[in-house]
């Protein structure tokens, strides 16, 4: 039965390695025997996938306004305008002066050439107290901060789209992409809410980002392989990738009422945090699987699997032992987004909904064929190192229906 109150998507904005929009991704991603967009050099041993060419004018006017921000910022706040656009909502001002918006993101680009700067001059330097705060108070950002604030790319998002309704940032890898989620969803459901922005972007050329997951071990070194065959392969499996997903979710009525094109309904999102060192990962993924409440068949499952060995082993035996569960892991395509992973896993569940047709298997040594029209398709989000979410996105019915 559906409800006014239903949480419904009507705009859907991505970017990654495969390109922009979601006309962009259905194409590549349902082209049997696409083959992934990478760079093995720039970061060598690392491999990523890197942001396609972007006119970051067409959606950010002002080059003030551009080169104030960087690469992620811009990246975010594109996407997000992406979204906006499709559905309807960019540049009508009473809409955007009324909506919400929930971001997920990460602390941002920190200043290299600051870094740099600080450890060549503690080689020659013993009073490093006096150094640190010579160069706190002569090279910090306005932000005070050596990275950037992570509350910036919604700002950014309000002065650039004036999207000025509350605004919410939540930090921590994917576990901030699923939280953004499920709190909009909530505020939906709730009556708190009737349109929300969410979503968040990754940039992944920047060696500090890498670093990030390679001080505890986490990239995949070596050759290039699929997100379910690097088990066993050298360092810690996952492959990186630029990108970022926003979506426009609204409640049922409220998009009815202005005529808008409803590409799916959201349904349960549900999240955990296991106690991974007990061993307890798989069985909470299980647990997870339950509350979303899945019917009896054939479930396409769009599996946003990191490639992080212990995590992607405990998401698969959890999925495989599911076998009415037709998997696409589909960071193989387009690398590891981190916050914006759960984001980008709901907006491709609704284009397989709104379509009415499968993905084709991204890893056939792996994955399941998957017949017919998918009227219900589930997104998870097994965080590499912690934090793990699922959501279950459904055909959109009709009022009363």
């Amino acid at each position: 039965m559906s409800s006014p109150r239903d949480v419904v998507i009507t705009g859907i904005g991505l970017v990654s390695s495969l390109g922009e929009g979601p006309d962009a991704h259905w194409q590549q991603l349902t082209r049997p025997g696409v083959e992934p967009v990478l760079d093995a050099t720039r970061f060598a041993p690392y491999t990523i996938h890197p942001l396609p060419e972007i006119d970051w004018n067409l959606q950010i006017a002002k080059r003030g306004d551009q080169r104030q921000m960087e690469t992620w910022q811009r990246l975010g706040t594109y996407v997000a305008g992406l979204a906006l656009d499709d559905a309807g909502i960019k540049g009508n001002d009473e809409l955007c002066a009324t909506m919400d918006m929930v971001v997920a993101a990460g602390g941002g680009e920190r200043d290299e050439a600051v870094d740099s700067a600080i450890l060549a001059a503690s080689e020659s330097r013993n009073d490093r107290d006096v150094l640190l705060n010579e160069k706190l108070t002569t090279e910090l950002r306005p932000t005070l901060f050596l990275a950037q604030l992570s509350n910036l790319l919604a700002g950014n998002i309000s002065i650039v789209h004036k999207v000025t309704g509350s605004s919410r940032t939540f930090m921590g890898e994917e576990g901030a992409g699923v939280s953004a989620v499920e709190t909009a969803t909530a505020r939906i459901r709730s009556g708190q809410s009737t349109h929300v922005l969410v979503g968040g972007a990754f940039q992944t050329e920047h060696s500090d980002m890498l670093l990030g997951y390679e001080l505890a071990g986490y990239l995949h070194r070596g050759p290039w392989r699929p997100v379910w065959q690097r088990q066993g392969a050298e360092g810690g499996g996952v492959v990186t990738g630029s990108g970022g997903a926003f979506l426009v979710l609204e409640q049922r009525e409220h998009a009815q009422s202005r005529g808008r094109k409803i590409y799916a309904e959201l349904g349960p999102v549900v999240s955990g945090r296991a106690r991974r060192r007990r061993g307890e990962l798989s069985a909470d993924i299980a647990a997870l699987l339950k509350q979303t409440a899945l019917r009896a068949g054939e479930l396409l499952t769009i599996s946003g699997a990191s490639g992080a060995h212990a995590a992607t082993a405990a998401e698969k035996a959890a999925l495989d032992a599911n076998p009415a569960l037709a998997v696409r892991a589909f960071s193989t395509l387009t690398g590891h987004m981190k916050e914006a992973q759960f984001p980008f896993a709901v907006a491709l569940a609704a284009l397989a909904v709104d379509r009415k047709a499968s993905y084709p298997v991204f890893d056939a040594t792996v994955e399941q064929p998957f017949g017919g029209a998918p009227s219900s398709v589930l997104a998870t989000s097994i965080g590499y190192h912690q934090f793990e979410g699922l959501g279950l996105i459904k055909a959109a019915q009709s009022e009363g229906k």
